[in-house]
């Protein structure tokens, strides 16, 4: 019989694999039921929604052009995660990073085209670190809450953002609050376009390069947060703060640090949205991406791997049911939003629900294997 070594936990599989699992599907069950007492058929409503989403070169490609966007603010969430702190301010910071690339594509646009890009992807992810810097800051050196700061400052970039595109960047003798087009210089190349250089039929969506530079920032995330002393000092100080400062560590850069980057990852929307699908500055480009990113990130466990595909399961959501909405009248955009929220709610606010039961059944049984040996 083993003895009194370290204590038994779950298998980490059973944490970052089937408890994210079970809570989708009781999501999916949910979903199923309310669209029964509509009338509609729910195994008829899934299929039409994994077509939408799958189901042929277009969608594929809309549904990766919104996963890129969850994954930047899925990392974002993460990387403030990985220091205790909860970042709200996706929205604004999403909007800031809009703001620095479209300055940039205004301003420089008929400069060649490289140089143009990798100066606004810079500018986006500057002006959204900034905005991160700000509340990371405010928590670290005046012990202002991280939560209140956050979403104060999602409201001043949506007022800043009206007061510029109204008063300052508007394309003179137009109504609509849209600055001009970008000159050509500054437009992402578009995935289907680069395919039919090479004779590959994608359709025509709005996927572009931007999608690799959120697989970029994926495989940098992991590199930063488990392969460097700055993620070292990030996760020590959100596991234990007082280890943390025995061990030589400064809490006040580590919250700074870890904000810095979180609102730069979220700056990045702008970059897929502005540069990539509008072409111009305009408003609410945002599309409340910033918060379910709180979600893509609880459902990823906080890894870059797990929030991949938590990512590609809210582009599914969004891209399938648009179809879903319009093959099912009586299923109106109202209730693929309630789906949303239903997936939302049990991979977040009700994660913890069912994981002490289910991790503590496998600990149970490893503790009977052990006993038995």
């Amino acid at each position: 019989m083993k003895g009194l070594g370290a204590p038994i936990e779950a298998p980490r599989w059973v944490t970052h694999l089937l408890v994210p699992a079970i809570n989708l599907a009781l999501a999916l069950i949910m979903s199923g039921l309310l669209i029964l007492a509509l009338g509609e058929d729910p195994f008829q409503a899934i299929s039409i929604l994994a077509y939408g989403a799958f189901g042929y070169p277009e969608a594929i490609g809309y549904t990766l052009y919104y996963t890129t966007n969850f994954i930047f603010t899925g990392l974002a969430v993460a990387m403030a995660f990985h220091c205790y702190l909860f970042n709200i301010g996706g929205e604004g910071q999403a909007y800031l990073g809009g703001l620095g690339a479209g300055l940039i594509a205004l301003a420089i646009g008929h400069w060649p085209a490289p140089i143009v890009i990798i100066i606004a992807i810079m500018a986006a992810a500057l002006f959204g670190g900034i905005w991160g810097f700000i509340p990371g800051w405010l928590q670290a050196k005046r012990g202002s809450h991280i939560v209140i700061t956050t979403i104060m400052f999602n409201f001043i970039a949506a007022i800043l953002m009206t007061y510029l595109m109204v008063e300052i960047l508007i394309e003179p003798g137009q109504q609509a609050a849209e600055s001009r087009d970008f000159e050509s210089g500054a437009f992402l190349p578009r995935i289907h376009d680069i395919l039919a250089l090479i004779s590959i039929d994608a359709g025509h969506s709005a996927l572009n390069l931007s999608f690799v530079l959120a697989i970029l920032c994926s495989v940098g995330f992991w590199f930063f947060v488990w392969r460097t002393r700055w993620g070292y000092e990030i996760r020590t100080v959100g596991q234990n703060e007082s280890a943390g400062i025995y061990g030589g560590i400064l809490p006040s850069r580590a919250i700074i640090v870890a904000m810095c980057i979180s609102g730069a990852l979220a700056g990045l929307v702008g970059v897929n949205e502005i540069l990539g699908v509008h072409h111009r500055l305009l408003l609410e480009f945002t599309a409340g991406y910033g918060f379910v990113g709180i979600a893509v990130a609880l459902m990823g466990r906080n890894h870059p791997f797990g929030i991949f595909f938590a990512a590609l399961l809210f582009g599914a959501l969004y891209q399938g049911g648009n179809d879903l909405a319009f093959d099912m009248p009586s299923i109106r955009r109202e209730m693929v939003v309630v789906i949303q929220g239903l997936v939302i709610l049990f991979s977040g606010a009700l994660e913890n629900m069912f994981r002490p039961r289910i991790e503590a059944l496998f600990v149970r049984r490893a503790q009977a294997a052990t006993a038995a040996e």
